[in-house]
């Protein structure tokens, strides 16, 4: 399984979060609102307010989370950052990697 990080303007972030678990594509997405994000853009340093979505997503799906999501996201460069999980809870990982599915 991959946790991958994700940020989005507060009043996308939500939307996205939905849209990525109804299609299938991640088993949770975790919403963390109030960060800021300081960062240089076009030779310009500046600082946004943004939402932190942590998404578990499934080995055999990570790839077209990534796909996905970069379509949907508003940002001309989305953060999209996939991390291996590499330990944890047994039952809960084997929940994500069956694709959450009952």
């Amino acid at each position: 399984m991959k946790v991958v990080l994700i940020t989005a303007p507060p009043e996308e972030a939500g939307g996205l979060a939905r849209r990525a678990v109804e299609a299938d594509l991640a088993a949770c997405i975790n919403l963390v609102r109030g960060v800021t994000s300081h960062y240089r853009w076009e030779g310009r340093v500046q600082a946004d307010e943004e939402s932190l979505l942590i998404a578990k997503v499934s080995d055999d799906r990570v790839e077209e989370f990534v796909r996905r999501v970069r379509g949907w996201h508003s940002y001309e460069c989305p953060e999209i950052v996939v991390l291996p999980v590499t330990g944890g809870n047994p039952d809960y990982l084997a929940w994500v990697e069956a694709g959450s599915r009952d």
